[in-house]
């Protein structure tokens, strides 16, 4: 079960559609990244990355993915997502981010 931090409870609406893409690494990190439109139109974006024990290691919340389609944002998404679980990309443990 995901221990849920305030990034997330920023980001959630189960007004707006989402589409989301979960997926459990074999080392027990979970990845969970949804992409939605705003009421306004803009393509928005959260990935969260989540320990064995479901602490979040990471979340982000982008309000705004200017030119970006939902399908392509997710793919981003993912992306950012595997290249931090991987060590590919800085990751300070505990760290919830909120990205403008």
């Amino acid at each position: 079960m995901r221990i849920r931090e305030e990034t997330y409870w920023n980001w959630a609406d189960s007004q707006l559609h989402s589409r989301c893409h979960d997926e459990q690494l074999c080392d027990g990190t979970s990845i969970d990244v949804q992409v939605r439109l705003s009421r306004t139109g803009a393509t928005q974006l959260f990935l969260g990355l989540y320990a064995r024990h479901g602490k979040a290691l990471i979340e982000e919340y982008y309000p705004s993915r200017p030119g970006e389609t939902m399908s392509r944002s997710l793919v981003w998404g993912v992306d950012r997502a595997r290249a931090l679980a991987i060590g590919a990309l800085p990751l300070e443990p505990t760290q919830v981010l909120r990205r403008a």
